[in-house]
């Protein structure tokens, strides 16, 4: 997909230190817009019944979503599949100070994989425990469902796609997804096909940059 680098810069702007990734010359992700992967997770798990809960979180970026994530004390397991290495690294080495520790958290598993591959599989998210089954998935991983990293993604956004990755919740499981964009009435509909009380919110917050606010998106799902 491209080379992916994580950069410090001092941001006058601000008058802070901003982390940001980037795949080739395309901005993936910045530490001073975390507030829709913090939500991603927040809004994910509140919806998710149960406790002891087992929970993949999709791309692991800058860490806010799984940090957030593991605020919820009924976490007792977070699985985050990443595809690249160096994300991974980047955390074990604690290289981005918002999100430092998280590697070292022990309810935490780093699993380099691809997410896509896993999802639409028979076996799922486990190597070691074919059809393990899961309270929520919280995926942020491409900007949108049509604006994707990498090709070989799209198929996930599909009606197929999904109910593949269905088969890895739990009855009452949660699947919440991250966009750039507003809600896309397409995708609503796929979703709607699989899954019950499909929704989705836009998420608001300052941009320093315009002067005024700026939003992302979470979809948001739950499996009958």
């Amino acid at each position: 997909m491209g080379e992916i680098s994580l950069r410090r810069r001092y941001d006058r702007t601000v008058g802070t230190d901003v982390y940001e990734v980037k795949l080739g010359d395309e901005f993936l992700m910045s530490s001073l817009f975390p507030v829709a992967e913090i939500e991603l997770a927040r809004l994910g798990l509140a919806r998710t019944p149960g406790t002891g809960l087992d929970v993949i979180v999709g791309g692991l970026g800058l860490g806010y979503t799984a940090q957030a994530a593991l605020e919820d004390r009924r976490i007792a397991a977070l699985t985050v599949v990443e595809y690249s290495d160096a994300v991974i690294d980047w955390h074990e080495r604690d290289l981005i100070p918002d999100t430092a520790g998280l590697a070292a958290d022990d309810r935490v598993r780093l699993v380099q994989a691809d997410f896509f591959a896993a999802a639409m599989s028979e076996g799922g998210f486990d190597a070691e425990r074919p059809g393990r089954l899961y309270d929520a998935v919280l995926l942020d991983i491409d900007h949108t469902p049509r604006h994707v990293l990498h090709s070989p993604h799209a198929g996930f956004y599909t009606v197929e796609g999904l109910r593949a990755l269905a088969a890895h919740l739990r009855p009452g499981g949660c699947f919440a997804m991250w966009s750039d964009d507003p809600p896309e009435d397409e995708f609503m509909a796929a979703l709607a096909e699989v899954f019950t009380d499909v929704d989705a919110e836009r998420i608001w917050f300052d941009n320093p940059y315009t002067g005024g606010e700026s939003s992302n998106s979470v979809y948001l799902a739950t499996k009958a």
